[in-house]
């Protein structure tokens, strides 16, 4: 078998094997096949795409490339969450607890981030002493006597898929559904879930820029979990603004606290519940969306959900008084405000430029090597559809930096002042199943 011939055959249009996709996995894993090949077929399969047979074949040649978590000695049905990422998207704190509130066992591997701001790892390391450097043994543990564990995610998952996504990053071949697709699918394999809900973010804040690609990248992947016996649940959500009031590492625990308290931004809480309640009908705990979702809102509004994440934040090693004093957590030396220029309503506000401006503040990582400020981000003070007198603040920086004119520039060019009042906001567009 030639790598060559594998890339002309795709170039042609043609399918490839299992046995073609195997190869081309495992030698540039290894490093017998170059970069020139490996992004010459890459491109092809951009401009020709990929079958849903190839692509659920490629998933597994990623899954299989590295470790596969064994979950098997945790009862129940184990159930993870993906989201394909945004700004202001703290979802995994809330839903973790509130879904094990109700006794299905959540297994999360999550990751740090490259960007904005930091990962959901990140995030939860704000709160001083939270390891998640859980032992497999713990991590299993704490699934089965508390129904809920966070991890993240081993060097050892899907080594393939991180050496070919490093590429992709590199040769413009990013954008392409099969690609996203499975890139996607093999981490939430690898990590051993029994189902999982997809929330696949669209707007200027996410990859998929417009419904058409969410929905095509969903189906993709509800697919590629049918065809390998998963139950998968696919939410296409909003992101054309940043999700809740804060953006920044320890800023989004603080909305986290607020939102299971009962008093969270509304887009915020919808979705978050929206997501909880799939995942815990995928789990067994009730047979529809609509009692899942009443009756979790009511564990919000009791504060048992609170006193899981509590419970969370203790098992893993956390400060827990934190999360009744989140003033204590992670603050800024420095608070700029940034007014509005005009009255009128917030028409939009742009959720990548809020997102630059955030890791400009500290709150992200241009490289892989660098730290992430816990404290740094900022705080939306007015959202779409909010009335606005000129000279009212819009959103609060916050850094320890002493540089921050040009985060301030940004943000600032990312809130849209229309005379107009804009139409109610979507929160939720498509399910898939």
């Amino acid at each position: 078998m030639r790598m060559v011939d594998i890339i002309q055959k795709k170039k042609d249009g043609g399918r490839l094997t299992r046995e073609e996709i195997d190869y081309f996995v495992n030698g540039y894993t290894r490093g017998e096949i170059p970069d020139y090949q490996m992004s010459a077929l890459l491109m092809a399969i951009c401009f020709r795409g990929m079958t849903q047979g190839e692509t659920s074949e490629l998933t597994m040649a990623y899954v299989n490339s590295g470790e596969i978590l064994d979950l098997s000695r945790i009862e129940g049905i184990k159930v993870d969450k993906h989201s394909t990422g945004g700004v202001g998207d703290k979802v995994s704190i809330i839903v973790i607890p509130l879904v094990a509130s109700v006794g299905v066992p959540v297994a999360k591997m999550s990751g740090r981030g490259l960007g904005h701001t930091g990962g959901t790892i990140d995030k939860l390391e704000s709160i001083r002493g939270f390891n998640t450097a859980l032992s497999q043994e713990q991590f299993v543990a704490n699934v089965n006597r508390f129904k809920m564990a966070i991890a993240g995610q081993s060097a050892d998952l899907t080594p393939a898929d991180k050496k070919i996504y490093a590429l992709r990053d590199v040769t413009a071949t990013i954008d392409s559904i099969p690609l996203i697709a499975s890139s996607v699918m093999s981490k939430k394999i690898a990590s051993g879930a029994d189902a999982i809900v997809l929330d696949v973010k669209v707007g200027s804040g996410a990859f998929m820029k417009t419904i058409a690609e969410a929905r095509e990248l969903s189906a993709a992947m509800v697919e590629i979990g049918r065809s390998l016996d998963r139950e998968i649940v696919a939410v296409i959500s909003d992101m054309s603004q940043p999700l809740g009031h804060q953006v920044g590492n320890a800023l989004e625990i603080k909305e986290v606290i607020e939102v299971l308290k009962g008093g969270g931004a509304e887009d915020l809480t919808l979705v978050s519940l929206t997501i909880a309640s799939h995942m815990a009908v995928l789990g067994g705990a009730f047979k529809d969306f609509d009692s899942a979702y009443q009756t979790l809102a009511e564990i919000i509004s009791s504060g048992q959900a609170l006193a899981k994440l509590r419970q969370l934040v203790e098992i893993q090693g956390g400060e827990v008084d934190l999360i009744d004093h989140p003033d204590h957590l992670p603050s800024a030396r420095h608070q700029i405000e940034i007014k509005s220029p005009r009255n009128g309503f917030v028409h939009g506000i742009e959720a990548d430029g809020i997102g630059t401006a955030a890791m400009l503040l500290g709150a992200g990582r241009r490289t892989k090597e660098d730290s992430v400020d816990y404290a740094a981000g900022i705080t939306l003070i007015k959202k779409v559809g909010d009335k606005v007198r000129m000279g009212q603040t819009l959103c609060i920086l916050h850094t320890n930096l002493e540089e921050w004119q040009e985060a301030e520039s940004i943000a600032g060019q990312s809130y849209k002042i229309n005379a107009l009042a804009p139409g109610e906001p979507i929160y939720i567009y498509e399910v898939l199943k």
